[in-house]
């Protein structure tokens, strides 16, 4: 390909309003354009990136035996209505009608589809396990885009599905999934984990997320360095300092407009671990429902949600009607309605809490003693809080989402109705996985993973080219001619000889060689091949690789294999 001929509008000034370092270097390289808040272009170069991942899931999902398919984006409301999800996703489905009046959405992911063509087309154990798999756009009304296009509202999304007539089966399929996962993530150059996950509105069986750190991510993980446990913070468990038991009296004490365990903690001098903060929310499921928290954890609504459901934190004026006090003294005492405790509050210790008066918190408070709750963890885990394996220090880091994989079950099977007749006969319900994977969301995290002060350092497996050919003067004969000659050979000879197909860019621009070497170092290119009058007085040409700046002369006559070289021995 040649420069001339390609659309690559770069760009020396940083957009403003943006952040991200994949979001910036996307824009200035270059490779997309913002049509709208959520809705990107992907140009020329852009778009090569995606298809090189592409390829590379198209690859290893054939490896492990699933088909292709193409789903359509216009589903039927019906469908998503005998799962229940019609109503359960409220703000993010695009909803709209089609001209009979008849209810129809956009679909942000597929497994309703999926569901109801094996219903129609699966009916005996034999024609089981399937995997099929699709690469296809996926709509989603994000109530704040953000990040280039790490979250937006249109997006490709690879998404396959298993179909099995066991628990087992399923085992199996989750397995072969989570395999080539980790194949597909090497071979795009990443640095990554798989970690334990919450299903959300997926499923509500066994899942996981593979993340790629970087400052940018929108998400955190909890990791131990020594066992190697992982999970996303919504779900990781922890243990957090114990505490020594405590000998306060039980009694009322005066904290005159002390509402904060902060403020409390201040205003008697014990530390903030030593209280309990009570909180009332109301859970659509079950009301109002009292929680109650170590005084220096943080509340994980995730978590709380799974346990019981959407919820949201009560007024004051709610507080009053179901409480009878005043926000900032709520206490675990006498309250007779639902309650929850966080795993982090020690039966062995004396606490101090709200006294469920105004201007008054009771101190003395013993768990299991003066008020009773389930026990559930319902914390957000620490930095340096006890990895529940193994004891060591934990530590989190931000990191994107590039993949997920779920144990759906029989979610989607049975209100669709898939069912199979297994060997005996019966009917049974359809087991099924489901497992994703965001191809903008990889090309972004091998940016932020893969940069430096002059650009993009792409990995090579899924750089736009291989190889950018870069003659310093077109008006130099022969800087022209050695570049096309080498430009021509790489193309003709390597590309029917090489166990890779090498792509090639020549910068057959008439621009400065510092606009070439800018851009150059801007779209990221790993090899670049540099050709200039003062080497080539020595009938030199000069190689370099972009994410070292490690550059060596070689001889004309031996460029060819020494470029190739070099591509190889690179990242």
């Amino acid at each position: 390909m040649r420069y001339s001929r390609l659309f690559i509008p770069t760009m020396r000034e940083t957009p403003s309003g943006i952040n991200a370092i994949s979001h910036i270097l996307m824009f200035k390289a270059g490779y997309v354009r913002q049509l709208a808040a959520g809705l990107f272009i992907f140009l020329p170069l852009g778009w090569r990136v995606l298809n090189k991942i592409n390829t590379i899931l198209k690859e290893e999902m054939e490896k492990i035996g699933a088909q292709e398919i193409s789903m359509p984006i216009l589903h039927p409301a019906e469908i998503w209505q005998q799962t229940g999800r019609w109503y359960t996703i409220k703000e993010e489905m695009f909803r709209l009608k089609d001209r009979m009046g008849r209810d129809m959405c956009l679909g942000m992911t597929h497994e309703e589809i999926m569901t109801w063509i094996a219903s129609k087309e699966i009916k005996s154990y034999r024609q089981l396990p399937q995997i099929w798999y699709q690469i296809q756009t996926k709509l989603r009304d994000e109530a704040r885009p953000r990040g280039g296009v790490l979250r937006t509202r249109e997006f490709i999304m690879k998404d396959s599905y298993s179909f099995d007539a066991d628990w087992d089966g399923l085992a199996e399929n989750y397995k072969l999934h989570a395999e080539a996962y980790h194949r597909i993530f090497n071979r795009c150059g990443l640095k990554y984990h798989q970690v334990e996950s919450d299903p959300g509105v997926m499923g509500d069986l066994e899942s996981h997320e593979f993340m790629a750190p970087t400052p940018a991510g929108e998400d955190e993980i909890v990791l131990c360095d020594k066992c190697g446990y992982t999970a996303n913070i919504e779900v990781a468990k922890a243990n957090p300092p114990t505490l020594l038991p405590t000998n306060l009296e039980y009694k009322n004490i005066f904290t005159p407009d002390q509402k904060t365990v902060k403020d409390v903690s201040k205003f008697i001098g014990i530390d903030e671990s030593y209280f309990i903060k009570t909180l009332l929310v109301i859970s659509e499921k079950y009301g109002p429902v009292l929680i109650m928290l170590r005084g220096d954890q943080e509340l994980n609504e995730k978590k709380l949600a799974r346990i019981i459901g959407d919820f949201y934190f009560a007024t004051a004026e709610e507080v009053e009607q179901f409480l009878n006090v005043e926000t900032g003294f709520i206490g675990p005492v006498d309250h007779k309605i639902k309650k929850l405790a966080d795993l982090s509050i020690q039966k062995d210790v004396a606490y101090i809490s709200g006294g469920n008066k105004k201007d008054y918190h009771t101190q003395g408070i013993i768990p299991g003693v003066h008020f009773d709750a389930q026990w559930v963890d319902m914390r957000k885990v620490k930095e340096k809080d006890s990895c529940p394996k193994c004891g060591s220090s934990l530590r989190i880091e931000k990191a994107i989402e590039i993949g997920n994989i779920f144990k759906l079950g029989t979610k989607y099977s049975e209100p669709l109705k898939a069912y199979f007749l297994d060997k005996d006969g019966k009917e049974k319900p359809i087991i099924m996985g489901s497992y994703g994977i965001g191809p903008a969301r990889v090309a972004a995290a091998a940016i932020e993973q893969n940069n430096d002060k002059d650009g993009i350092i792409w990995p090579k497996s899924i750089s736009p080219f291989d190889i950018e050919i870069i003659p310093l003067n077109m008006a130099d004969q022969k800087t022209v001619n050695i570049a096309e000659e080498l430009y021509e050979k790489i193309n003709e000879i390597y590309n029917s000889f090489a166990d890779r197909h090498m792509e090639v860019l020549i910068d057959d621009r008439d621009e400065r060689p510092g606009v070439k070497f800018k851009d150059a170092d801007l779209i990221g290119i790993p090899i670049q091949v540099i050709i200039g009058e003062k080497n080539l007085k020595e009938n030199k040409v000069e190689i370099k690789k972009r994410r070292t700046k490690e550059s060596r002369t070689v001889t004309v006559n031996k460029a060819i294999i020494e470029i190739v070289n070099s591509y190889y021995e690179t990242y």
